[in-house]
């Protein structure tokens, strides 16, 4: 590109003063050097007017000519007193009284100096090396504290490529077990890199017997997009970590409970923890279940505004609430009652079980009709992804759970000897099937080569460990017809209907129990008899 004098003739490239920065230097095109060139550049979108410090009619930043904010640097470099001083350009920018004049290359930043020779023909950083073996520190006598440390903030230490790691022995530790880890569970350099940051913030100045608290750097590790159960994993292997965070339960129930009295709130917790937890005569129970119960109790605790401690509920209290639900919300009612009142009893918090000898509805089973033909194409359309592909396969060829699609590992599948196992239920393996598997495989393979998840369904977040895909993570097909419970659903009656509602072949073919096979079989019979009999199958 031709460069132009001030008056715009073109002229060959010389060494001049810039037409809008005055600086000295080669001009790079219409008499102007090559930062004020940029600096109109029209995809800036920095509008013409007149300057608020020298009034010259220049491009604008913020009211302010390049002329301007190459001085504001100057002045700030000279002036600034603290550290945000010199970070701060703003502030100089209305005491211009005067400019300084520069030549063009002046003000160009130099990169810092290399650290290692330039590698010639070989693109990237060189690899680093492996951080050195190093075990547990040799532990001294130490005087514990008098008093509990307060909170602590971490913030980055070191800068790992710019130097070393800082000399401390707990420190050398942890990334030597961030390594092993990473190399036996395959994990990605970002990931390795971000683990090292965070153990590098955590561990520089950690002390025996210093403990380090979850609370204190879990927005430390969320800001270096690392999974803090990873780094929690790590410094539990150290035995330097305190997980103090709140249960999610805890929180729920402060929300829930915040209308109810105060004895009421106090019960209800402590049933619920021990739900949680278990009892030396009860076993834990899952967090969906406890919340499903405690949400059904505190449904008519609320109903009870008469009553204001738990030894105060009648039996006509319970069985009037009862009697106002219907179908599963009833069933799940009347179990959380029982379950709360003979927690109460055995804890002597009331002098009688009002729900004894309080039976549960008996809700029949539902009988399913098949799916049409078209939300079964409707569900496969929307399958538009490997995983999504195969979990559609499973559910509408073998029948099989979304968790029990969650729990498969690679060993369950035998492509050489056309075999799958399921929940423990060895399967054929059919055309349809193995070529789903071969997809996915494909691509779990060029997507993640070095993961060491043992399981067949892998994610981005589950590659890095050895835990199953979550639950939000299996395609469910939401708002279709289809979804993967239904195509499980359709695919046992299809079986069941063309075998003549057979329930021992059903037992055979999906592993049923002899009461669940019965179950299907009856749904069958009913669809051979009913109004759906026009869609079934021809019999053999």
């Amino acid at each position: 590109m031709a460069a132009r004098d001030h008056d715009g003739t073109v002229v060959p490239r010389t060494v001049t003063s810039c037409a809008d920065c005055f600086a000295w230097g080669l001009t790079y095109a219409q008499g102007v050097c090559l930062p004020c060139y940029n600096f109109a550049a029209p995809h800036k979108g920095y509008p013409s007017g007149e300057c608020a410090a020298c009034a010259r009619v220049q491009r604008l930043k913020q009211r302010y000519c390049r002329l301007c904010w190459c001085q504001a640097r100057d002045e700030r470099a000279r002036l600034a007193s603290d550290a945000r001083s010199a970070v701060l350009l703003a502030p100089y920018l209305a005491g211009i009284r005067w400019q300084q004049l520069f030549l063009s290359l002046s003000d160009r930043r130099q990169p810092p100096p290399r650290t290692a020779p330039r590698r010639y023909g070989t693109k990237g950083r060189p690899p680093k090396q492996p951080p050195p073996h190093a075990g547990r520190p040799r532990s001294a006598w130490l005087q514990e504290p008098l008093l509990p440390p307060g909170p602590r903030h971490y913030r980055a230490a070191v800068d790992l490529r710019a130097g070393p790691p800082p000399d401390n022995p707990w420190l050398a530790w942890g990334l030597h077990l961030a390594h092993t880890t990473a190399e036996a569970r395959g994990w990605e350099p970002t990931a390795q890199r971000a683990m090292q940051r965070v153990l590098v913030m955590l561990l520089a100045g950690h002390r025996e017997p210093d403990r380090i608290r979850v609370s204190d750097f879990a927005p430390v590790a969320a800001r270096q997009y690392i999974n803090l159960d990873y780094v929690i994993e790590i410094l539990t292997a150290m035995d330097i970590v305190d997980d103090d965070r709140p249960a999610s339960l805890e929180g729920w129930l402060a929300t829930r409970l915040a209308g109810l009295p105060g004895p009421w709130r106090r019960d209800l917790s402590s049933w619920a923890r021990t739900l949680r937890d278990g009892s030396p005569r009860s076993r834990p129970r899952n967090y969906s279940t406890v919340r499903a119960y405690a949400a059904a109790v505190i449904d008519a605790a609320a109903s009870w505004t008469q009553r204001d401690h738990l030894r105060e509920v009648t039996r006509e209290d319970v069985q009037t609430y009862v009697a106002t639900l219907h179908g599963r919300r009833r069933e799940t009612a009347t179990t959380a009652l029982r379950s709360l009142f003979r927690w109460a009893k055995t804890n002597k918090l009331v002098f009688r079980n009002p729900t004894r000898g309080l039976r549960g509805p008996n809700v029949p089973d539902p009988i399913w009709p098949l799916l049409a033909p078209d939300d079964i194409s409707a569900s496969v359309t929307a399958a538009s992804t490997p995983q999504a592909r195969l979990c559609v396969v499973l559910a509408a060829v073998h029948a099989a759970r979304p968790g029990q699609i969650r729990a498969l590992h690679l060993d369950d599948v035998d492509l050489a000897g056309r075999r799958i196992t399921i929940a423990g239920n060895t399967r054929p393996l059919d055309n349809l099937t193995a070529q789903a598997l071969l997809d996915w495989l494909t691509y779990r393979r060029e997507r993640w080569p070095n993961t060491a998840n043992p399981h067949l369904l892998v994610s981005t977040a589950s590659a890095l460990g050895l835990a199953p895909v979550s639950a939000t993570w299996i395609l469910n097909l939401r708002g279709l017809p289809g979804t993967l419970e239904r195509l499980r659903i359709d695919r046992q009656l299809e079986e069941a209907v063309t075998t003549g509602a057979d329930p021992l072949h059903l037992a055979a073919v999906f592993g049923f129990s002899e009461g669940t096979a019965i179950r299907w079989a009856t749904n069958a019979r009913e669809l051979i008899g009913g109004p759906h009999a026009d869609r079934l199958p021809e019999l053999p």
